[in-house]
């Protein structure tokens, strides 16, 4: 079995970028899958795909499609044989291939391609080399995989026969997109359905059904597939209505409330037509509002496969809990037909009905883990209903290695995932980006009721027309000349006097009009109509007549060059072609005969002004107003001292002609001389405030209009605006709308023709460049038609521009109408708040002066508002990552929302409207609750839509306690959904860099949401504990790596202690008790199969075995799986520390354990026993190594001690081995010492130090060394090559130890042969059978006295021995042996055998101070009185020794008793003085008194410190030795300090002494010729005799 990886890299396609969307196709053995669709001729897919290959002689088949509208097309096709590809664990460059267009087949089965085309792919293909795996774990995952593979195809041609067995599937069913109105009409969503009831065709051609069906096969596709992000908008008419909720208020409302603009698809396809009512409790209106505030996340209402959502689940498992245990709960069937849509007037407004899946009872909304809970009652109940018992029986074709069970330990854990992909997970179908967004908002305004309007459009219509048929812009202009007046003529543009003597001013040659030269161009009356006018009036009729023919003729031409134009506005009205040519001539005949019949009444009044320029010196104006219609004028009364005056004057005047103008302007009155004079050399004598000049035809009805003032001349200093009420009543015509309204309605009109009817609801954007695109709306023809209306009826630009907006706020979903609605409110907002340096007036009162209306723009403005909320709460959906136009439509969108706070904050002048970047911020937190929300309840589907994976049945899909395969899955998708927003979204929306960062607040928001689910999952499994131990880990490392790829960096959760390893604490340490056993397992494993091999070394280098590596190897796997937990929590690791540092003492132990048992039978074996022991050392050297991984000086300090203390433990193990081992070679080296023993007795000669006799000893030391250093020469070479340096020098101690004490015990000290004796001087004679022994050996052998020249000898070869296990340093080190305390006991031991008698003796009684001392079961006790004499000439002590008395003393004997006591003095300088006394006996008295007196004399030589009494009681036996009873002993050094004493001394069965006693003992006792030295061995030897019938 293979494991063959492909890299699907990037493409070169012939031809052009726009036709290509192509996606690759891999196949081999049955397997197939498909990346995903990339546009350009240049494609880069980047995807990596696997496939496990059980038959090399196939092929890889690599196929190219292009993505068409119904059928995707092979662009071409590549075979590559799989015995070709290389082997490598390296990802490489990749190759180029040329695609091929037919397939070669042989036997049902391609082998080959053929006829090149010009496109090539790069493909990166290689096998994956195997590793190293034991040879039975590996047959048993060819096994599993072979199982695997066989029930794979099974599976895979069931399913093949299944699907080509169903039916084509209906138009509706396909969703065609010729039918706007199609069955499945789900073009507003986004988020669809992957698959498709079609099949696609073999594989030989080159054509196949499109809708990813293809890229994503799932074994039975669904139609009702729950789309993320729910069913949007149905139509572009309606969306929003109107919203009355406060901000905050509307904020609490979760976007998911209402299925039509639901966020998280609440509603599916499925179940969009909210029609489950019966499954509504009945609940009053109140409380489904107050259920819609609560619910915290909206839930996932109805499932893909029909299955009712949590809350109804919820509720019904309370009940079935409560009321009905016994009984199941059945959802409702869903109704059969999934095509219908929600009721168009379904609204969102502050009491609206919800679904019946959003009636959630307060107590539940209000609870913080209530989605938890609800996703977790479902799953528990169901498992705790179904499962009375759960086995876990081990799975017996796992093999042995891999121990069963949870304790599969480190074989299945994961501990570095990662989890990102390449390529997100395409949560949105692509075929969503084809269709149109059909959103925007209705109202009073966005309504546009205009188009219902009849009567208006009619009027509309004929107007339309006349403005047109003789535009103002195609207008004769005058022919001016410079004309000279001979009397005195006024301007008829501003009324001033033309001065001057001549060439005062100009004068048209065709209609006569006369004024200045500054103001010809302010004359923009049509000189043909007032020519035809002026010769009417003076009776001109051949003029009049020329004239009428030449406006005939110019409306001829018109109407030839620009039909198009007539034939838009006859269909935007939709006016028969017959009834169009009759309106037609009526139109041109009006147009004539404008000027001559024309008449109106009109009716001005002068309401008010506001922000007038200040004249006056007191910073204020006295103003007032002339109204001029023709030759009349008007004024009003003055308003004195105010800039904002209000007159409210009427005047009512006639006018006769429609070319004529109304003139208005505002003055400040001024009453001194200086204006007098101005009065007499012109018509005006007061200042100019700025003027009006209104065109009368341009009045239309009732206006009620604001008019900005403007200049008269360049020097006028004007500001402000008038409002003006204009009634007019035009004879023969009716009474009609004002011409801003009809202006609305031709717009309108125009707008919805060119959209809806001819766009089929998408919005052309024009093109245009320049600082007044923004003005163009449309495109060439209707912009004609919208300007020349405007001029000809004095239309605002600004108001024009308000329109326009009003219109593209119902399409503002439409593709790049956000960034066209965005520039317009910017200009919009710039008309009103970016006022001149000479205007004073505030920008919210310019704008109230607004002729669109305050109130209709605010309310339009508001409703928008809440309508992009609505739609960015929902941006995955709306706004699909994968669409670049989208993605731009969505920061325009943006935008559009900060240009509408701007204009409530400049404009309007609010104090504190929502800040832009907040609003963005809580929709994409909106939108990301109801994705996670999604992605919960539909896991399973969108994971196995992506990976292909088998169907599972609906009840396993969710969270289940008996497995944790929802998890990962789950985090898959979060992890997808967060890279999504990191990689696209967080470019887009990034015009608040610092307040909004989408990538960081998707992680933030799906971090919370998932880590309360978690956790609540995890304690309901801690309940049960029914998966493994290993699962647990698995899913604690994919937690981890979540929280430490996406979560640790952000602000909200820096300088915290996360709370996830919280949750899997007790499953960690369920999973370190666990690994403890395998560890132990594993041990006695690792040691069976060393011992088999017989403990060789790893290696030439490494000196131990490998069962050391094997054991180390296992727990520092383990420990990695711990570290790389990388737990944050202190106290939480502490704890898992201290649980692992019990487990390496528990294996480590048991190790040393084991080891230590068996040793002794090693130690024969000639390197085993050294690598036995370099295996504890390197035990030693590893737990100093993983001490300091787990944290050294850093480590919980219970864990620290815990180690520390095992390392002492494994120290002293290591001790009592080397011990051992040490001790092993004592029989070898009791030989050689022997024979230097015998060579050394061959020694002779003097002691002194001539050359002669150096050099004689230097050569007896080689001599007596050859034995020693034959054996050590041998085994040292040996335990320097394999022992650690370390134990090497444990082994040199050892064997200097036994060597030192060896050659003390039978070389210096007696060499007494038999093996009783030897025990008796080294035990220092603890029996008494024993004393007797020895004075039988030492009566028996033939004792030897070391000569001065062989403790010369003696003393060199120690040297020798010492410089031999020094090794120049690399042995022991020389102050060890210096100070070592066998090498002090031997030489101490020879010291003493230069000594003589008198100076042992005395050194013996002064070492050894507790001879009779405590004495725990005296055999009696006597008393005796002790005086101490000094002569004071001579200095020479005499001791009085009076025996007193014997008293309970024990002794059992069958024939006469007879004790009598013995006092004997010890010290130096006795040889020649009387040493010993004797009392008389006494029969058979067993407290005789004998009051018996001695005296002792010592000499001046010592101090009676060197002295002791040692007094023994005796029974007296006749022919044969006294036995001895008990023994005392009293230093005369306790008697000098007073002079006398007088005591009772227990009596001991021996005399005790220390190791320098006994060794004295032991060289006086080869002193066979000193009769002291004789009798003082002899004294100090005695003990207690055995009692008779003892």
């Amino acid at each position: 079995m293979s494991l063959l990886c492909v890299r699907v890299k990037r493409a070169k396609f012939q031809g052009s970028p726009d036709k290509f969307n192509t996606y690759v196709t891999l196949k081999v053995q049955n397997v197939k899958s498909t990346t995903v669709a990339v546009r350009g001729d240049q494609p880069s897919w980047e995807q990596d795909f696997m496939f496990e290959i059980s038959r090399l002689d196939l092929g890889l088949s690599v196929e190219v499609w292009n993505k068409g509208l119904i059928w995707d097309t092979m662009v071409g096709t590549v075979w590559i044989a799989l015995k070709t590809i290389r082997q490598s664990d390296e990802e490489g460059p990749g190759e180029w291939s040329t695609l091929e267009a037919e397939t070669l087949m042989k036997d049902d089965e391609i082998c080959g391609t053929k006829n090149p085309t010009p496109h090539k792919i790069l493909l990166d293909t290689r096998f994956e080399l195997p590793f190293d795996i034991p040879e039975e774990e590996a047959r048993y995952w060819t096994y599993k995989l072979e199982q695997i593979n066989a029930m794979g195809a099974d599976n895979e041609y069931g399913i093949q026969e299944e699907s080509r067995r169903k039916p084509l599937p209906t138009a509706a069913a396909q969703c065609s997109f010729e039918d706007a109105d199609s069955a499945v009409d789900d073009r507003d969503s986004d988020y669809r359905s992957e698959t498709s009831n079609s099949i696609p065709p073999p594989y030989r051609t080159t054509a196949q059904p499109n809708a990813s069906v293809h890229q994503f096969p799932v074994p039975v596709p669904s139609p009702q597939q729950l789309l993320l992000q729910g069913s949007s908008r149905d139509s572009c008419n309606d969306s929003v209505q109107s919203y009355d909720l406060e901000y905050p208020e509307r904020r609490a409302l979760s976007p998911t409330s209402s299925s039509r603009y639901g966020s998280s698809c609440n509603v599916s396809p499925g179940s969009s037509q909210l029609s489950e009512l019966d499954q509504c409790h009945e609940q009053d209106d109140d409380r489904r509002e107050r259920d819609s505030i609560h619910s915290c996340r909206s839930s996932g209402s109805f499932s893909r496969d029909g299955q009712v959502g949590f809350r109804e689940q919820e509720k019904a498992l309370e009940v079935t809990g409560e009321d009905e245990k016994g009984r199941a709960y059945e959802p409702k069937e869903m109704k059969e037909d999934i095509t219908t849509h929600p009721p168009p007037d379904l609204v969102l407004h502050k009491d609206h009905v919800l679904g019946p899946q959003e009636s959630f009872s307060e107590e539940n909304a209000s609870s913080p883990c209530t989605q938890a809970r609800a996703h977790w009652i479902r799953a528990v109940t169901k498992v705790r209903l179904q499962l009375q018992e759960i086995p876990n029986d081990g799975d017996p074709s796992l093999p042995q290695w891999l121990p069963e069970g949870p304790a599969g330990g480190l074989y299945g854990i994961d501990s570095m995932p990662d989890l990102r992909r390449k390529k997100p997970l395409p949560l949105v179908s692509d075929l969503s980006l084809v269709q149109s967004r059909k959103a925007g908002i209705t109202s009073a305004m966005a309504t546009r009721t205009s188009l219902k309007d009849e009567e208006l459009k009619s009027h509309v219509y004929k107007k339309t027309l006349q403005a047109l048929i003789y535009p103002i812009s195609c207008t004769t202009p005058h022919n001016f000349e410079v004309w000279t007046a001979t009397t005195p003529t006024y301007c008829y543009e501003c009324e001033g006097l033309l001065w001057g003597i001549a060439r005062q001013g100009m004068r048209c040659s065709e209609c006569g009009v006369k004024c200045h030269e500054k103001c010809q161009d302010l004359l923009n009356a049509d000189c043909l109509q007032r020519a035809a006018e002026k010769s009417s009036k003076h009776g001109a009729e051949d003029r009049t007549q020329n004239i009428i023919m030449a406006m005939k003729d110019r409306m001829k031409i018109r109407e030839r060059n620009k039909p198009e134009i007539f034939e838009v506005i006859r269909d935007v009205f939709t006016v028969s072609k017959v009834a169009h040519v009759q309106q037609m001539k009526t139109v041109k005949q009006s147009v004539l005969d404008g000027t001559s019949k024309w008449s109106a009444k009109i009716t001005i009044t002068v309401v008010c002004a506001q922000g007038l320029q200040a004249k006056d010196k007191t910073g204020s104006s006295d103003p007032y107003v002339t109204v001029q219609v023709g030759k009349t004028k008007k004024r009003t009364k003055t308003i004195f001292g105010n800039l904002n005056p209000v007159w409210e004057e009427k005047f009512h005047f006639e006018c006769h002609n429609s070319s004529d103008r109304i003139k208005v302007r505002v003055w400040d009155e001024d009453d001194d001389i200086k204006s007098r004079v101005k009065q007499r050399l012109k018509r005006e004598s007061d200042d100019f405030l700025g003027q009006t000049i209104i065109e009368v035809r341009t009045l239309s009805g009732e206006m009620d209009v604001w008019y900005n003032l403007e200049k008269r001349t360049d020097k006028s200093a004007v500001s402000g605006a008038i409002r003006l009420q204009i009634n007019v009543e035009i004879k023969g015509e009716e009474k009609v709308a004002p011409y801003h309204v009809q202006y609305t309605c031709l717009h309108e009109n125009l707008f919805h023709y060119l959209t809806d009817i001819q766009g089929s609801g998408g919005v052309r954007i024009p093109e245009a460049r320049g600082d007044d695109a923004w003005k163009v709306y449309f495109e060439e023809t209707a912009q004609e038609i919208v300007d020349e209306f405007a001029m000809r009826y004095g239309i605002e630009s600004i108001y024009q521009a308000m329109t326009h907006f009003a219109c593209l706020s119902s399409k503002y979903m439409c593709p790049g109408v956000p960034a066209v609605m965005s520039t317009l409110l910017a200009n919009i907002n710039a008309y009103y708040a970016h006022t001149t340096a000479s205007t004073n007036v505030s920008a919210s009162d310019r704008f109230a002066a607004s002729n669109f209306g305050k109130e209709r723009f605010v309310k339009l403005l508001d409703q928008l508002h809440n309508s992009l909320r609505i739609d960015l709460s929902t941006y995955r959906n709306n706004f699909p990552a994968g669409s670049p136009e989208r993605l731009q439509d969505l920061k325009s969108t943006v935008d559009l929302l900060t240009s509408i706070t701007f204009f409530r904050m400049k404009v309007q002048e609010l104090q504190s409207p929502p800040r832009a970047s907040q609003v963005v911020k809580d929709c994409v937190k909106a939108c990301l609750n109801s994705t996670y929300e999604y992605i919960f309840n539909n896991c399973h589907d969108l994971y196995s839509r992506q990976y292909q994976l088998q169907e599972l049945p609906p009840e396993e899909q969710g969270p289940s306690i008996r497995n944790l395969d929802f998890w990962p899955k789950l985090i898959t998708l979060i992890v997808s959904i967060i890279e999504e927003d990191k990689n696209s979204y967080t470019l887009v929306l990034n015009q608040f860099p610092q307040e909004l960062n989408v990538g960081k607040v998707s992680a933030e928001v799906m971090w919370q949401l998932f880590a309360q689910d978690m956790k609540y999952a995890l304690e309901e499994h801690e309940k049960g504990r029914l998966c493994k131990s290993a699962d647990y880990m698995n899913l604690h490392f994919k937690v981890k790596w979540l929280h430490n790829e996406y979560v640790r960096d952000l602000p909200a959760f820096q300088g915290h202690v996360p709370e996830y390893p919280g949750w899997f604490e007790q499953f960690v340490l369920q999973w370190l008790d666990e690994n403890e056993d395998v560890s132990l397992e594993f041990l006695r494993g690792a040691l069976e199969r060393d011992k088999k091999d017989g403990f060789q070394q790893t290696s030439e280098h490494a000196l131990f075995s490998c069962s050391v590596v094997d054991v180390f190897t296992q727990l520092n796997q383990s420990f990695e799986i711990i570290r790389k937990l990388e737990c944050p929590d202190p106290n939480i690791l502490a704890n898992y520390m201290r649980r692992f540092a019990k487990t390496i003492g528990k294996v480590l132990m048991q190790y040393a354990d084991i080891l230590s048992k068996n040793f002794p039978a090693y130690c024969t074996k000639e390197k085993m026993p050294c690598i036995l022991m370099n295996n504890m050392q390197q035990l030693r050297v590893q737990l100093e190594k993983m001490f300091e991984a787990m944290g050294g000086k850093e480590l919980d300090p219970e864990a620290a001690d815990s180690l520390k203390e095992l390392q002492v433990k494994l120290n002293t193990v290591l001790d009592e081995l080397s011990m051992v081992f040490g001790n092993s070679f004592q029989v070898r080296i009791d030989e050689c010492v022997r024979q230097m023993a015998d060579i050394l007795g061959q020694v002779r000669g003097p002691g002194n130090a001539s050359p002669n006799a150096r050099a004689s000893v230097a050569q007896d030391a080689d001599s007596v060394l050859r034995p020693l250093m034959d054996f050590l020469d041998g085994n040292l070479t040996l335990f320097a090559t394999v022992c650690e340096k370390t134990v090497l020098k444990r082994v040199l101690k050892e064997l200097w130890r036994v060597v030192m004490n060896t050659m003390e015990r039978m070389i210096v000290l007696p060499p007494l042969t038999d093996h009783t004796g030897t025990q008796l001087i080294f035990t220092a004679a603890k029996e008494l059978s024993h004393l007797s022994k020895l004075k039988d050996h030492m009566v028996r052998e033939e004792t030897r006295n070391l000569t001065p020249k062989q403790c010369a000898v003696l003393d060199l070869a120690l040297d020798t021995i010492k410089q031999y296990f020094h090794a120049g340093g690399n042995g022991l080190k020389k102050t060890f042996l210096e100070k070592s305390p066998d090498l002090q006991s031997l030489r101490y031991a020879l010291s003493l055998y230069t000594q003589t008698t008198d100076t042992l003796i005395k050194t013996f009684v002064r070492s050894q101070t507790a001879q009779g001392s405590g004495v725990d079961d005296p055999v009696g006790e006597i008393s005796i009185q002790v005086d101490l004499f000094t002569h004071p000439g001579t200095g020479e002590h005499k001791v009085t020794v009076k025996v007193v008395a014997a008293n309970d003393l024990k002794w059992q004997t069958a024939g006469m008793f007879r004790p009598f006591v013995e006092v004997t003095m010890v010290g130096p300088h006795q040889s020649d003085k009387k040493r010993k006394f004797t009392t008389k006996s006494k029969s058979n008295n067993w407290a005789p008194k004998y009051n018996e007196t001695f005296h002792f004399l010592l000499g001046n030589e010592e101090g009676p410190e060197a002295y002791e009494l040692q007094i023994c009681v005796k029974d007296y036996c006749f022919a044969r030795e006294d036995r001895v009873l008990g023994l005392a002993v009293l230093p005369l050094r306790d008697v000098a300090a007073k002079g006398s004493c007088a005591c009772w001394c227990p009596l001991g069965r021996k005399i005790h002494m220390d190791e320098t006693g006994m060794t004295i003992l032991r060289i006086l006792s080869q002193r066979s010729n000193d009769e002291v030295a004789r009798e003082f061995v002899k004294l100090k030897s005695e003990s207690r005799s055995v009692e008779e019938g003892s």
